[in-house]
Formats: C-alpha cells, structure tokens, sequence
C-alpha cells in the first residue's frame, strides 16, 4: 500500500523543479513541512515506522538536491564575471 503524505507534495515539487534559481526555496518550504511534521510526533505520536523512515530519505534527498544547487551556483558565479560573450578570460591550455 502507498501512502500519501501531507508533506510529501511540497517535496516532489522541491525535487521536480527544473528551474535551478527556484529549487532553493522549495527545499527550504519542504525541509519546513518535514520539521513541522516531526515536530507534530513529538505531541500526538501520530507517526509510523514507515513515515518515520520516508521523512529521514526525503531529509537526506533535499540534502543532496541542496549539494547539486550549490554546485550549480557556484559554476554560474564565473559566468558573471567573464567578458562578453561568456568566455573566460583565462587561455584554455
């Protein structure tokens, strides 16, 4: 049987994004859902094993998304400052 969690629209659109300018934000909204929820055990007991285990793997894949996006970023920064033209200024040897 599968389960529909509350949180888990927030992350399928963290992880669907295509947009990498816009991924960081929905990370931030899905990482949001995950501790709320979380939190919400804490008070009703409400979770099971399964939720539990589905919440630490989508932690560690926002975790993982968030590592590519920095990445990507960081490639973007030179692209900026290159002359025109987005070449690099430095001789490619």
């Amino acid at each position: 049987m599968t389960f529909t969690y509350k949180w888990h629209e927030l992350y399928q659109t963290a992880v669907l994004e295509t947009d990498w300018s816009k991924i960081e934000e929905h990370i931030r909204a899905a990482e949001t859902a995950l501790r709320q929820r979380k939190h919400e055990f804490g008070r009703d007991h409400g979770d099971t094993p399964e939720e539990n285990q589905a919440i630490a793997d989508a932690m560690k894949g926002l975790m993982v998304l968030r590592t590519d996006v920095s990445r990507w970023l960081e490639r973007q920064e030179p692209a900026k400052h290159a002359p025109s033209g987005g070449r690099s200024a430095d001789p490619v040897i």
